[in-house]
């Protein structure tokens, strides 16, 4: 084995207190891309800082974040498309962070589709095969297969004109797996479709992932509900860096920092004072009341904040076992939800409050309380 294929032999994501026969039978996989402290930068603009992270074969890593917040430029240097400062990618191993798109073996779905108008359906899917000089024989039987995966074989012979944009990006995802990639790159692939387009969409995506067990996935997107849908990690960008990344349940339910709980879920985070235990979770200060969560400090003897949801607040007429007293400031019709902004009274920070639109809602300058299931209350450090 080469000094690169021993570097791609690594443990990805590996739970701790598992000892090494337990991680090689569960978690020790083939790293497909790696970035190591990889940087961008246009002169004195920083578009990409320091980014490493690593996706295992048959692993969807989604990059999340806020327009301008780096996750296009990190998959763009994966890509080749964009000409790294400082820093290494690599790909199955090997140093590609001065090659070529063409030389580094990826499939790539862009949100323009980028459909050749000239060529039909047929004709789109083959391209990259051809490029590469794949024999004649198989290029026909490749181009029928990955056809049929998207559901697009009826259409082979049609021009992208004809077809609707639904369709057109199945045969962008097609083009894609045509080649046989180890890693497929999708660079908000489902932005420019409709709603019910974008449903359709995600469960194909959801369906092929299943069908592509050894193919590694990174997934560019500002749609929470995409990344969550998709992804067995997230990694949540912000301000051209990495803020943190784990497995998606873990950084909905258990978010490691502020921005973290504030962008996936928009949770409010309350600045707590007189952190102390409290049975099996912890009390602490806000404002003039205390409030209480079943969780845990996140380690460490720093300040820390409690973050709850817009879905966990209730409002109440009485005073409540946790919460506090607030003043309502305007509400937004979001379809099955009425969405609510509070102000504490004690500090006048703003609350999110979705309220069920079944349930009446408070009237504007009502004065009144929220309260949260200490379940509901999550911890994160500040």
């Amino acid at each position: 084995m080469s000094r690169a294929e021993r570097g791609a032999e690594r443990i990805v994501n590996a739970p701790k207190g598992l000892d090494d026969d337990a991680v090689d039978r569960t978690v020790r996989r083939r790293v497909a891309v790696g970035l190591d402290a990889v940087a961008v930068r246009y002169g004195d603009t920083v578009a990409l800082r320091d980014c490493t992270f690593e996706v295992a074969r048959g692993e969807t890593v989604a990059l999340l974040g806020p327009s301008g917040s780096g996750k296009s430029t990190a998959l763009k240097a994966i890509a080749g498309f964009e000409q790294v400062s400082s820093g290494t990618v690599t790909i199955d191993g090997r140093d590609v962070t001065r090659l070529s798109p063409a030389e580094r073996g990826i499939g790539i779905v862009v949100q323009s589709y980028a459909l050749f108008p000239h060529m039909s359906v047929r004709g789109n899917v083959a391209f990259g095969l051809k490029s590469r000089r794949a024999e004649r024989s198989s290029i026909r039987p490749r181009v029928d297969e990955v056809l049929r995966m998207v559901g697009m074989e009826e259409y082979a012979d049609r021009l992208p004109k004809q077809l609707s944009g639904g369709q057109q990006q199945r045969v962008a995802i097609a083009r894609a797996l045509a080649t046989r990639p180890d890693v497929v790159l999708l660079d908000e692939p489902l932005s420019a479709l409709d709603a019910g387009m974008r449903k359709d969409m995600l469960g194909e995506l959801q369906r092929l992932r299943s069908e592509l067990p050894d193919v590694a996935m990174v997934y560019v997107t500002h749609d929470q509900s995409e990344a969550l849908a998709l992804a067995d990690r997230i990694a949540i960008m912000r301000d051209a860096r990495l803020e943190s990344l784990g497995r998606a349940e873990d950084l909905f339910h258990r978010p490691p920092t502020e921005f973290t709980a504030t962008f996936l879920g928009g949770a409010d985070v309350l600045e707590m004072t007189d952190v102390h235990p409290d049975g099996a979770g912890l009390r602490g200060s806000y404002g003039d009341t205390a409030l209480r969560t079943a969780r845990s400090a996140p380690g460490g003897d720093g300040r820390v904040g409690f973050a709850v949801r817009p879905w966990a607040w209730r409002f109440v007429r009485t005073a409540p076992s946790n919460g506090v007293e607030v003043t309502v400031e305007q509400e937004q019709w979001r379809g099955a939800v009425r969405h609510v902004t509070a102000r504490v009274l004690a500090t006048g920070q703003k609350l999110g409050v979705d309220v069920p639109v079944l349930v009446d809602a408070p009237l504007k300058a009502e004065r009144l309380w929220v309260e949260a299931d200490p379940a509901d209350v999550m911890v994160v450090p500040l």
